[in-house]
């Protein structure tokens, strides 16, 4: 069974990517390629693993100017993801100019246009992370403020930890994809990640898509891992709930 998961690469070899994408292909939706193995194994790397016939969840996390991540747009758009990742604190105008440019890219090309999702705030990080860099928000008001400047951008989905994803459906309704990282099977370590939950607790919650990363690659058996999590959600996926 599949489960509604993204296997994240976060490896910059690319024999170690090929092999943990072809032992969990069976059980995954998709498979994320972040900034590690992108800018390590770059284009013919991203290629290498979108031959395994998975959709590709491209995190690059663009944050610039409006032209800049334009631009970046219309070089990635060729690759055919199905996912790409911009940081909403870029701004309006920003986001916008990526929608823009996918857009304008893909009718040339002749291909599907990515989804864009907006991040919201990084999983990474805790109150007193947020305070010193001068978000004096608290963690669920910042995401909620970003979630509606990407929605009202137009953008496809959002990017949030597990503790806010009611607060964003609630805000965005029912349309926009909420992809969900910070994602630990019970008895899993958090590592660097601090806003964490179950994969039953996340897509109960409301979560369209889960991140699960190195609960999958850094097991004995990915495949296995893989196949673990796609099991503890089958009642959710039968029931149309995931």
């Amino acid at each position: 069974m599949t489960a509604p998961v993204f296997c994240a690469l976060d490896t910059d070899d690319i024999q170690t990517a090929l092999r943990v994408a072809e032992n969990v292909r069976p059980y995954v939706a998709g498979l994320k390629i972040g900034m590690e193995f992108f800018y390590g194994a770059g284009p013919e790397g991203y290629r290498a693993v979108a031959d395994q016939g998975l959709p590709i969840f491209l995190d690059l996390k663009l944050h610039d100017i409006p032209n800049t991540v334009a631009g970046a747009m219309r070089s990635l758009t060729p690759l055919q993801p199905g996912y790409v990742t911009v940081h909403a604190s870029g701004g309006s105008a920003m986001m916008a100019a990526a929608l823009d440019a996918a857009g304008d890219a893909a009718a040339r090309l002749g291909v599907a246009r990515p989804k864009l999702l907006a991040v919201t705030v990084l999983t990474s990080l805790g109150p007193d992370d947020l305070t010193a860099i001068g978000q004096h928000a608290e963690a669920t008001e910042q995401a909620e403020r970003l979630a509606r400047l990407a929605h009202d951008a137009g953008l496809d989905g959002i990017v949030c930890s597990p503790w806010e994803i009611e607060t964003i459906r609630a805000a965005v309704g029912p349309g926009p994809e909420i992809v969900v990282p910070g994602i630990r099977p019970a008895g899993a370590p958090a590592g660097d990640q601090v806003r964490i939950r179950t994969p039953i607790e996340a897509m109960t919650a409301g979560a369209t898509r889960l991140v699960i990363g190195r609960p999958i690659t850094a097991a004995a058996d990915p495949g296995d891992a893989a196949r673990s999590i796609a099991a503890s959600l089958s009642t959710l996926i039968a029931e149309g709930n995931a």
